[in-house]
């Protein structure tokens, strides 16, 4: 399936590779993969071309990553929302299935919380829904990992990636997913990443799980350090009617370590729920 590149907007202009039958108004044909806060659209290189055989699907790279501009000032976290409205309107889709990894999961609950009727399922994967869920110790652990190296030690994204992505995928995991994640790290914009590291943790959507309204899939990999298992089953439970998926042999980044029991899994919930 081939893949296209646009380009949305000014300032920041996003970049946006997509897919697949087109999706307009009301069909339940659109998707919208959103990466993590080290990631780009890469990360669904194994997600986008399988789901344009149905769907028109869509991955991009938030502002300040990949190959979306950079933009002055601090940023808001809802920033992400408004952005993605922009990208949305783009393609002429009234509501799109969100499906985010981590910081896309976050930016998913945000923007449903403003624009709800813009959302036609949530997909929610290696997801919190508050900073305040984690403890003080955990909390301190996730800034300190990501911001001190860059602001205090005087490191590239490079140097701090095989750490990181250490971190973020199950013990022996694929080599060849682990180059993968390296190299989306280390292609962060160190200043947007920062501006996105302090937004982060000022983030709290908890109260909007208990009054979501759209089908939600809640998706946790085994051996996720940074959302557990146990963290995971507890946002579900907070969701009316949420559907809780554990897949095994995966840490945080499960739709790359296993893409395609990820693929089977998002992809049926889709099925039940599109046009």
């Amino acid at each position: 399936m081939a893949l296209t590149l646009d380009r949305i907007g000014q300032s920041p202009s996003l970049a946006v590779e997509h897919g697949g039958p087109a999706g307009g108004d009301g069909d339940g044909k659109f998707v919208m993969f959103l990466h993590g806060i080290g990631g780009r659209r890469q990360n669904f290189i194994e997600q986008l071309p399988a789901f344009a055989e149905k769907f028109h699907a869509a991955a991009w790279d938030a502002r300040g990553y990949g190959d979306s501009d950079d933009y002055r000032g601090d940023l808001e976290f809802s920033d992400f929302s408004r952005d993605l409205i922009r990208v949305l309107d783009h393609f002429g889709v009234d509501k799109a299935h969100l499906v985010g990894q981590s910081m896309g999961g976050r930016i998913s609950l945000d923007f449903y919380a403003q624009f709800p009727d813009r959302v036609a399922t949530l997909t929610l994967c290696g997801v919190h829904a508050s900073f305040g869920e984690f403890t003080e110790a955990q909390r301190r652990e996730f800034v300190d990992r990501r911001r001190k190296p860059l602001v205090e030690d005087g490191k590239t994204p490079a140097d701090m990636a095989p750490e990181l992505a250490s971190h973020l995928m199950a013990p022996g995991g694929d080599p060849d997913v682990f180059g993968q994640i390296v190299a989306s790290v280390s292609a962060l914009h160190v200043d947007s990443y920062i501006k996105t590291i302090e937004a982060t943790t000022h983030y709290d959507r908890s109260a909007i799980l208990g009054h979501i309204k759209v089908p939600t899939l809640v998706v946790v990999g085994e051996h996720d350090a940074l959302t557990s298992v146990e963290m995971k089953r507890d946002l579900a439970s907070r969701i009316p009617g949420a559907r809780f998926e554990i897949m095994a042999g995966c840490g945080h980044m499960a739709n790359m370590e296993q893409p395609d029991e990820f693929n089977r899994l998002v992809g049926g919930f889709l099925d039940e729920y599109s046009g």
